[in-house]
């Protein structure tokens, strides 16, 4: 008894865990052949560097940017950029189900399309249970990628992720885009994709289309010795980094 308490005595202290903060911050950069958004090639099928930041609280409330080059073709009189800001809030209703809501600004600084600014704003809604996600995203003002009195317009995004083998996905996705009073530009789009995580980076490969008008979704270079159909299928290649 005597040796043990004298043990006890010279024993180190027992130090607390500190607690953990309740704040989160991320960064992420991609690489990619293309930069293809809801099926629709933003960068005149040429490639693309992307990369935002992101900040998330414990409580679920959540802000972001994120960034990419765009072409100035699609986006002319502008500095051939987009920028994202959204902020929302995740929560779960019941155990194992996601819910999220939010809004999200989309910028193309200086740019304009027919004298129409071809920022948009959004108002989404989105669940997540396991390898399924579902997203809707509702235009809330009359201006809409290009588009002017397109208040209600929007997209319906479903995404299936499963782990095919260690740190290897299979993505699958179809989204469908629906304008107000632009009912010919509608169009649905869809993608299917195998993503590896090997350690320093993320490399994925996937297969981009959709069932877009060719004749609605061409365009042309500045001095019209050019023209692509922006929303032709595709095989597009990324490399990602998340720190």
């Amino acid at each position: 008894m005597l040796t043990a308490a004298v043990l006890a005595t010279f024993a180190a202290p027992a130090f607390a865990e500190a607690p953990a903060s309740p704040h989160t911050f991320t960064g992420n950069l991609t690489v990619a052949s293309d930069y293809r958004f809801r099926g629709i090639s933003q960068t005149f099928g040429k490639p693309a560097v992307q990369g935002g930041f992101d900040y998330a609280h414990s409580s679920g409330f959540y802000v972001g940017n994120w960034n990419s080059n765009v072409s100035g073709n699609q986006y002319p009189d502008g500095a051939s950029l987009e920028m994202d800001f959204y902020g929302g809030y995740k929560f779960e209703p019941v155990a194992g189900l996601t819910a999220d809501v939010g809004l999200l600004k989309y910028y193309y600084p200086g740019a304009s399309i027919a004298g129409v600014r071809p920022d948009a704003l959004e108002l989404y809604v989105g669940a997540s249970y396991k390898w399924f996600s579902a997203k809707y995203s509702h235009a809330v003002n009359d201006e809409y990628f290009g588009l002017t009195n397109a208040d209600g317009s929007y997209y319906l995004d479903l995404n299936a992720n499963v782990e095919i083998a260690d740190k290897t996905t299979l993505g699958l996705h179809v989204g469908h885009q629906k304008f107000k009073n632009s009912g010919a530009l509608d169009y649905t789009d869809y993608k299917i994709g195998v993503a590896r995580d090997f350690g320093f980076a993320t490399i994925g490969l996937a297969y981009v289309g959709s069932n877009a008008d060719s004749a609605l979704y061409t365009y042309s270079n500045a001095s019209g010795s050019k023209s692509k159909d922006v929303s032709k299928d595709a095989v597009v290649l990324s490399l990602s980094k998340t720190f």
